[in-house]
C-alpha cells in the first residue's frame, strides 16, 4: 500500500457511513420528549355508554346476590337490611271544652235529676236521695238577703204546708256561707232548707250558674231557676228567668198536678 492510502484509512471511515450509522442510532434511540407526547391519555366515554355497563354490572350483581342465603347478602350489602320505620308519637290534642248554653242550660224536662248533697243552714247536709219517692223543688236564688230573694224565699214558706199536702219539699239554693243562710233564715223567720253551694257545683249542674249582664258590665253569677223534680226522681218542670211575684203559686200548682 501507498504512504496515501494509509493515511486515508487511518483517519475513520467515510462521511457516507458515518451518517448511515447516525441515523440508525436516532432511530434506534426513542426521542426525550416523545416518551411523553407517546402516551396517550384514554378519551373520557360519554355518560349513556358508562350508565349501560353499569346497569349491566348492576344487573349481573344482583343475579349473583340472589343466589345468596339473605342472611348472607345482608353482610355484604349493609345498606340492604330493611331499616325500621321511624314511628311518630302523636301528641295529644286538647279538644275544646264546649261552652255550655247558658240560656237553655243543660238540662231538659224528662232528664234524670243531678244528685248532690251539699250542707245546709243548721250544720247538717242535705241530698236528693234524702227525697226519694216524693217530688222536690228546687228554687235558685242569687244572694241572700236581697230584696228579690228575700220575697221569693218568703212566698215558698207561707206555702209550705201547702207543698207537703202534695208530698212535695222544697230547698232553696244559694252560693252564700252556711252562716249567711241562716243569718237570712233568722232575719226573715224561714222555715224552708237552705242550701249552701259555695263552689258552685249544684247550680251548673241544674244550669243556673252562668253568664249575667248588668248596667252594662257581664259576669258569671246564679240565675234565677226553679226545678219542679218528680217522684221518680226525673225532672218534670223548670222555669228559667224567674219573676219572684206569683211564681210560688204557679211551682205549687204544677206540683199539685203531678
Amino acid at each position: 500500500m501507498s504512504k496515501k492510502t494509509r493515511k486515508k484509512s487511518s483517519k475513520g471511515p467515510a462521511k457516507g457511513s458515518v451518517k448511515t450509522s447516525v441515523r440508525k442510532a436516532a432511530a434506534a434511540k426513542p426521542a426525550r420528549g416523545g416518551s411523553k407526547a407517546s402516551v396517550k391519555t384514554p378519551a373520557v366515554k360519554p355518560r349513556k355508554a358508562v350508565g349501560k355497563k353499569s346497569g349491566t354490572a348492576s344487573k349481573s350483581m344482583v343475579a349473583k346476590a340472589s343466589h345468596k342465603p339473605a342472611s348472607k347478602q345482608l353482610k355484604s350489602n349493609p345498606s340492604a337490611a330493611p331499616q325500621p320505620e321511624a314511628t311518630q308519637i302523636a301528641k295529644p290534642v286538647a279538644k275544646p271544652v264546649p261552652k255550655p248554653d247558658t240560656k237553655a242550660g243543660p238540662l231538659v224536662e224528662g232528664a234524670k235529676a243531678p244528685s248532690f248533697r251539699l250542707p245546709r243552714d243548721g250544720g247538717e247536709s242535705v241530698g236528693l236521695a234524702d227525697y226519694a219517692g216524693q217530688k222536690l223543688v228546687l228554687f235558685f236564688y242569687p244572694r241572700a238577703d236581697t230584696p228579690g230573694c228575700t220575697r221569693e224565699a218568703i212566698d215558698f214558706t207561707r206555702l209550705k204546708e201547702a207543698f207537703a199536702q202534695a208530698r212535695t219539699a222544697v230547698l232553696g239554693i244559694s252560693a252564700d256561707t252556711v252562716k249567711a243562710q241562716e243569718s237570712f233564715r233568722n232575719k226573715h223567720q224561714l222555715s224552708i232548707p237552705l242550701i249552701s253551694d259555695e263552689r258552685h257545683e249544684m247550680l251548673e249542674a241544674y244550669g243556673a250558674w252562668g253568664e249575667k249582664s248588668m248596667y252594662g258590665r257581664t259576669f258569671l253569677g246564679i240565675l234565677r231557676t226553679t226545678v219542679l223534680i218528680g217522684a221518680n226522681g226525673r225532672i218534670a218542670r223548670i222555669w228559667r228567668n224567674v219573676r219572684v211575684d206569683g211564681h210560688a203559686d204557679e211551682v205549687l200548682a204544677a206540683a199539685q198536678s203531678i
